[in-house]
């Protein structure tokens, strides 16, 4: 690493109101979605405006060539069936005409051509919650004004944050290969070099792009002028993703997940992403109890690090396209599997962990307006700056998830097939009391997510923390990171010598890592009251922040 290798502290951004809150990871995303607010707009408007201005401000972490996972809550139905939220899980699939090599089982590449193998969906969740707002949330604004402050962000430039400056650094020797980053240096290292912290970023070439969806609608990325020069793009760098691809790309639109916890209900994403993961956890804590041991002490800490062990071995073992695999959610999620889980761990020893790591980065954002109504959002490129291929001269960064897959002809059920959605790690959630939204939570980190949800969770409702203070304290990591190959613990410092030491008499290899280090997670919650009054705040370790209307 670099000495850039740690973000300094810094308070997270907090705000209330009762006409309605965003958080998101960059301070002119919240700003878009907070003037939507403003102008009259509803929750799901707010979101697309801030899902479009972070395709724009951090091109590190999400884009137009990446995938996208809503979760909305209409807040007016109360303790009814229609008052589970309803699912947008936006999951490009895999190319049908896949090389031959890949065919034959061979690895599928990290980065570069050959790592772009699945289509685009965030665009295609942006159509689908938009259809939502107009048709049953009363939406009224036009498609292209939410994109509007995208465009001009694009066209007349940003200064570059402080987040986009830490994954340039990171990968500086990476870029350098310009036969796997293909086009990358054009549109995202100007002058042949990255911009510097507080120096304005322009992209032009996305500018010309959004302005065609603004024009052309939702459709037009994936069956437009617009597709065929994505499509030609993709083409010419060596991805096998075709036009046809991009037609047949369609989002899934289901009930959310729903697991009960504590006085109410947790919700999130269905497969293939590891949303049940997260909602294991928290069901295997239920079962272990937190309330005999004090927050922040070795206990506390162990427990959660040992159900996220338990319900990683499942996802692992289960947890893919349910259209391809069978998916035992139902098993997964009874309460006798999540009481054999708990029964399997043990207070004063730690299970060994061998287990592979899912690399991953991504953005969080949510809003909630003033009839209550709810989003809860997470958009992807998978690893940091995705393949690092741009789609031709639309200054669409294409995503590298099919290299989640595993080979063609693994018995593995995230075994890479044509036409099928890789696994995700994405997981926004909700928590619900009487049907109605009453926190709205996500991360960005990959394998790190249901880790840092578990953490924040128990914090929010188990020990009764509002969003900034349990934002605030120390999390942990455990595996492989992009700077730490070993699967070891990884703990921020300032949970205290006691904390480490205890955790390695139970036999856990622990690692410190920097308080607020932006390895653990960089996360948003808004919490709405039983009036209405919402509070919110996004994490230390971000850029973010929380906005009122």
């Amino acid at each position: 690493m670099t000495a850039r290798e740690s973000v300094p502290p810094a308070p997270p951004t907090c705000a209330t109101g009762r006409a309605g809150l965003v958080t998101s990871p960059h301070t002119l995303a919240s700003a878009a979605g907070r003037d939507v607010l403003r102008q009259g707009g509803n929750a799901i408007e707010a979101g697309i405006a801030i899902a479009a201005m972070l395709c724009v401000t951090m091109p590190h972490f999400t884009g137009l060539g990446g995938d996208g996972f809503w979760l909305l809550a209409d807040g007016e139905h109360g303790d009814t069936d229609s008052s589970t939220p309803l699912a947008i899980s936006g999951i490009g699939q895999a190319a049908r005409h896949l090389p031959q090599a890949l065919r034959d089982g061979g690895a599928i590449p990290m980065r570069g051509p050959g790592s772009a193998l699945t289509t685009a969906a965030t665009v295609a969740a942006w159509e689908a919650a938009y259809r939502v707002s107009r048709e049953q949330w009363g939406g009224t604004l036009s498609w292209a004004s939410l994109l509007a402050p995208a465009i001009a962000a694009a066209e007349d430039g940003f200064p570059t944050s402080a987040s986009q400056d830490f994954w340039y650094a990171y990968r500086a020797e990476e870029m350098r290969d310009a036969s796997t980053w293909q086009g990358f240096a054009r549109a995202f290292l100007p002058d042949g070099r990255a911009p510097a912290v507080g120096e304005r970023f322009r992209q032009p070439a996305l500018a010309w792009t959004l302005r065609r969806l603004a024009d052309g609608g939702p459709r037009e990325f994936y069956e437009g002028e617009l597709a065929t020069r994505l499509a030609d793009g993709l083409h010419a760098a060596g991805s096998p993703i075709t036009r046809d691809d991009l037609v047949a790309t369609r989002v899934h639109v289901t009930p959310a997940l729903t697991l009960p916890y504590g006085d109410g209900a947790l919700a999130t994403l269905p497969p293939p992403t590891q949303g049940v993961t997260t909602l294991q956890i928290m069901g295997i804590l239920a079962r272990l109890g937190l309330k005999d041991c004090a927050h922040g002490s070795p206990t506390y800490y162990h427990r959660l690090i040992e159900a996220v062990k338990q319900a990683f071995i499942a996802r692992d073992r289960y947890v893919a396209d349910p259209a391809f695999v069978d998916v035992p959610v139902a098993t997964m999620l009874s309460d006798r599997y999540l009481r054999e889980a708990a029964s399997r761990i043990d207070d004063r020893v730690a299970l060994d962990w061998p287990h592979r790591f899912q690399e991953g980065d991504t953005v969080y954002f949510a809003a909630t307006d003033a009839a209550g109504r709810a989003i809860s959002v997470l958009q992807t490129i998978y690893f940091d700056w995705g393949s690092g291929v741009m789609a031709g001269d639309t200054g669409v960064l294409w995503h590298n998830r099919g290299a989640a897959f595993r080979p063609a002809g693994s018995a593995h059920p995230n075994a890479l097939v044509p036409g099928k959605r890789p696994f995700h790690t994405l997981n926004p959630g909700m928590y619900l009391r009487a049907g109605r939204a009453r926190l709205l939570y996500g991360t960005q980190g990959a394998d790190g997510q249901p880790q840092t949800l578990s953490a924040l969770l128990t914090r929010l409702i188990d020990y009764g923390m509002p969003p900034h203070e349990a934002l605030s304290h120390p999390r942990f990591l455990l595996g492989r990171t992009f700077s730490d190959s070993r699967d070891n613990l990884k703990l921020e410092r300032d949970a205290g010598e006691a904390v480490f030491v205890s955790l390695a008499e139970r036999g856990h290899a622990v690692a410190p890592l920097p308080p607020h280090s932006p390895l653990a997670g960089q996360a948003g919650v808004i919490a709405i009251a039983d009036d209405g009054m919402a509070s919110g705040a996004h994490d230390p370790r971000s850029d973010g922040a929380a906005m009122a209307a």
